[in-house]
């Protein structure tokens, strides 16, 4: 059932005050979709809080995730594309679109967000000796902006986004090592076969992925997103955005974790790259 549907289907069990609220998000969905809470009470003549708890009635997270199962209930979408993108869709449109959905996706992440998880995760990473990040597609992009934040710790890191290469080197990997896989859907054979390897030889492999996907059941340790997107569909948009916000969030934990020390040779590398660049505000002549 469809959020909709949910909201025609409880019409009369509403409150007086949530029934405002239903009636403004049935007559102009596609207005509720885009509007900020502040929008929609005011339209609605309710209070902010009450909006929340209509959206909680409606067993979503809050008023951002509301508007995801919103968004995805109104768009039939553009294939290969975005689920939430139309063919007559202006760049205003859509624009607006990509904007609110990631948005809302991210919020949806960070209520999922397993803290205990990441205090793990981050445990791992700087007890390593060494690091690698696996990527394929989309989820290439992620691997080597891992590479790039966890490069500057000194601690060897490396990135492979080739089957062959991921392979070769989780068939020589072995105790101390860590692998990260980021898949969003966890359903690559080539990622689970290699998990599965690196495992066989003690190395310790995280999964950025689906928590109920055959690469996690081969993961010592799952960091799940729960960003709905169904990327056999539709371009990865959301899902390698809110990835690339949990890399930010190990790389700010494995800095935190290593102290003030460390902190003072991450200053060190980034005043030896000053002269690599032009002074802000310089113009060419």
């Amino acid at each position: 059932m469809n959020i909709l549907e949910k909201i025609a289907l409880n019409q009369n069990s509403f409150s007086k005050s949530e029934r405002k609220v239903a009636e403004i998000i049935m007559a102009a969905p596609q207005s509720a979709m885009h509007s900020s809470i502040a929008t929609l009470a005011k339209a609605a003549d309710v209070s902010e809080p009450t909006v929340n708890r209509f959206c909680r009635r409606m067993e979503t997270k809050g008023f951002p995730d509301f508007k995801l199962h919103l968004a995805q209930c109104l768009a039939s979408g553009t294939p290969y594309v975005n689920r939430h993108v139309d063919e007559a869709d202006g760049p205003d449109a859509y624009s607006a679109k990509i904007f609110d959905s990631t948005m809302a996706a991210l919020e949806t992440a960070r209520q999922h967000l397993d803290t205990a998880a990441i205090n793990r995760a981050v445990d791992i990473l700087t007890q390593a000796r060494k690091i690698s990040f696996f990527g394929l597609g989309a989820s290439a992009s992620v691997a080597h902006d891992a590479q790039n934040k966890f490069f500057r710790f000194n601690v060897p890191v490396i990135c492979f986004d080739d089957v062959l290469m991921q392979r070769m080197s989780c068939i020589n990997s072995s105790e101390g090592e860590v692998i990260v896989f980021i898949s969003h859907t966890g359903r690559t054979k080539s990622h689970v076969e290699s998990a599965a390897q690196a495992r066989n030889n003690d190395a310790t492999v995280i999964g950025i992925t689906d928590a109920n996907s055959p690469l996690a059941q081969e993961c010592s340790l799952v960091l799940s997103l729960e960003v709905s997107e169904d990327t056999d569909m539709y371009m990865p948009m959301s899902s390698r955005i809110a990835q690339l916000v949990l890399i930010d969030i190990l790389a700010t934990g494995f800095t935190l974790r290593r102290g003030t020390k460390f902190r003072e040779n991450l200053k060190r590398v980034k005043d030896g790259l000053r002269e690599s660049r032009f002074n802000k505000g310089l113009r060419d002549h």
